[in-house]
């Protein structure tokens, strides 16, 4: 099954070394693997090789199980034995934080290590701002790390174990925050001190990930990784996902937006998509994913179109009074007229708010090659073309007509390199003009639409183009789901928010509650809230830090016990679990 995901011939990706985690190689010519990560107790080996199993079935290639003590290290060789007794020859992947001893001992039991750079061995406390002592201070704990990791990098070796070097931006040291911040750019320095290791110590096996919450720092970060390994002669392959990414629709369109951007761009090696789910709903999603871009020409990193990541603007020209928008396409329910918009569900009462333009293919600007010819001027003087029909004439025509809205169509415009070169290209013109991105599916299946919509739409809202967007469907999916659909992928871009967001991680088997039920229970009692980020984390590994940009956040602190978070805040500790969600809404209403 895995070879329907290669990139088809003339394709490419980033050209990478190659990693070998058992019987799986991953980068260089090899398909983009998907992997998940299990959720039961490292301790129960029954439960945990069951669900191994049950993923494997599912088409996971690879699969992590948290060891955060030396007892669960050592219980991952007894889990990989019975796995292969089962004939099951999935890699396992070891899940460390913390503890660089555990670290060695899972490196003998697994085929695969994943370790945090920033709570490896690396200083916790934020180190003092004056200049002399910071620099000091700042060798010394290098020196440190380097002693430690080279240790565990002699145990990889000796046992033909990979490793990923996992950076997450809710877990950068405090040594990597006194100096970069909470920043992408702080992620990447803190995944490169390894790396530097890495390559001084002729070790070839290691993957990096660059791993967030916010799918523009994400994609900022991976971006930032690549660059700085060019520089430095570096061809690592790259695990991509989307941490804390969240369950149903969210879950997915979120996921599918910022992996879907690297994947864009030729980036990628291996991915999970995070959900806070069974950990098998993972797999289907990732691979549909993965089939959206290599069924189709892709474009290899070093091609791209160069962006400037300060510019994050172009095509993003303000309607009048209105944000990012939502253009509904009704033409295909006529006769339907935009005062009929209630009868098709979008009420008042539903957690959407209603389209801001409404097409019904009877009144609007259209824009037939180099001619623009008015059909009806009545429609907020919308402009339909297609990206390829910008010329001398059309530009000039836009440059006298600075108040029309252009509804540009990219279906069929190949790779996002092409697509950007449009923006670029009405930059150096200087048009101005709001821009519509819009795009038609002939997919029924609506799960299907949501990813390749996500995927679509979101790696040009990322890079900061457009005004707004515009999806048509195949006549059995509603334009109430269309335009929901619209609104979802705008938030999962970080462009506009019309709901509260729910941070939420998958769980593994750190975990300190139930999160799929308390996710369920926090929704419902939080659905009638609108603009706010909510953070649900298992444990304390990344959850401050992760959630740092929620207003509020419910936090496993230890069995049967929560914390509750006001922004960075802890502000009530270690309170009883069945008493936590009515404390959480209350310190909501207060505000």
């Amino acid at each position: 099954m895995t070879d329907k995901i290669r990139p088809l011939p003339g394709t490419s990706r980033r050209l990478t070394v190659e990693v070998k985690a058992g019987q799986v190689c991953i980068g260089k010519n090899n398909p983009v693997r998907i992997q998940t990560m299990v959720t039961s107790p490292t301790s129960d080996i029954a439960a945990t090789v069951k669900e191994c199993m049950k993923v494997a079935d599912a088409g996971a290639e690879l699969v992590r199980i948290t060891a955060p003590t030396a007892k669960d290290a050592e219980a991952l060789g007894m889990i990989r034995q019975e796995l292969r007794r089962a004939e099951y020859n999935i890699p396992l992947i070891a899940d460390i934080h913390f503890n660089p001893d555990v670290a060695e001992i899972a490196a003998r039991n697994v085929e695969k290590i994943r370790i945090n750079p920033g709570n490896f061995t690396d200083r916790q406390a934020m180190l003092q701002p004056d200049i002399a002592d910071f620099e000091k201070n700042w060798n010394d704990d290098l020196a440190k790390l380097r002693k430690r990791f080279v240790s565990l990098l002699k145990v990889c070796k000796e046992y033909g174990t990979a490793l990923r070097i996992g950076s997450n931006h809710g877990s950068l040291s405090g040594r990597i925050m006194s100096k970069y911040g909470d920043t992408p750019a702080g992620m990447v320095e803190s995944a490169m001190e390894f790396l530097r290791i890495c390559k001084d110590e002729h070790f070839d096996s290691a993957v990096v990930s660059m791993k967030s919450s916010n799918t523009v720092v994400m994609v900022q970060a991976y971006r930032l990784l690549v660059a700085a390994m060019d520089a430095e002669d570096m061809h690592y392959p790259l695990h991509l996902g989307v941490t804390e990414a969240g369950d149903g629709e969210d879950g997915r369109i979120k996921s599918a937006v910022g992996i879907g951007s690297l994947l864009a761009d030729g980036l990628g090696d291996t991915i999970r998509v995070s959900l806070t789910e069974a950990p098998e709903n993972e797999i289907p999603v990732a691979r549909e994913l993965v089939r959206h871009f290599f069924s189709r020409s892709a474009v290899s990193f070093s091609e791209k179109t160069a962006l400037n990541s300060n510019d994050v603007s172009i095509g993003r020209t303000s309607l009048p009074g209105k944000k990012t928008v939502v253009v509904s396409d009704l033409s295909r329910w006529n006769p339907i007229r935009a005062s009929d918009i209630e009868s098709l569900g979008f009420g008042a009462k539903q957690e959407s708010p209603v389209p801001d333009y409404v097409y019904t293919g009877s009144s609007a600007v259209m824009f037939d090659g180099e001619n623009p010819k008015i059909i009806d001027d009545s429609n907020d003087n919308f402009i339909f073309c297609k990206y390829s029909e910008l010329g001398s004439s059309f530009t000039a025509w836009l440059r006298e007509n600075r108040d029309r809205t252009l509804v540009v169509s990219f279906d069929g415009a190949g790779s996002l390199a092409k697509q950007r070169s449009f923006f670029l290209e009405l930059q150096r013109n200087e048009i101005t003009n709001p821009i519509i991105i819009a795009r038609s599916y002939r997919e029924k299946n609506f799960e299907k639409l949501q990813i390749m919509a996500a995927c679509d739409f979101g790696a040009l809202l990322i890079d900061g183009f457009g005004s707004g967007v515009m999806l048509s469907a195949e006549p059995c999916i509603s334009p109430k789901l269309v335009s929901d659909l619209c609104f979802r992928i705008l938030q999962a871009s970080r462009v506009r928010y019309t709901r509260t967001e729910y941070i939420a991680c998958p769980g593994c088997g750190r975990t300190l509650f139930d999160l799929q039920e308390t996710l369920k229970k926090v929704k419902k009692a939080t659905s009638g809230l609108k603009n706010l980020k909510i953070g649900i984390m298992g444990c304390i590994v990344n959850g401050p830090g992760e959630m740092a940009d929620a207003d509020y956040g419910y936090v496993g602190a230890g069995p049967g016990k929560i914390t509750l978070y006001k922004g960075r805040e802890a502000v009530k500790k270690n309170i009883p679990q069945q008493n936590a969600i009515e404390e959480l809404i209350e310190l909501i209403k207060k505000g």
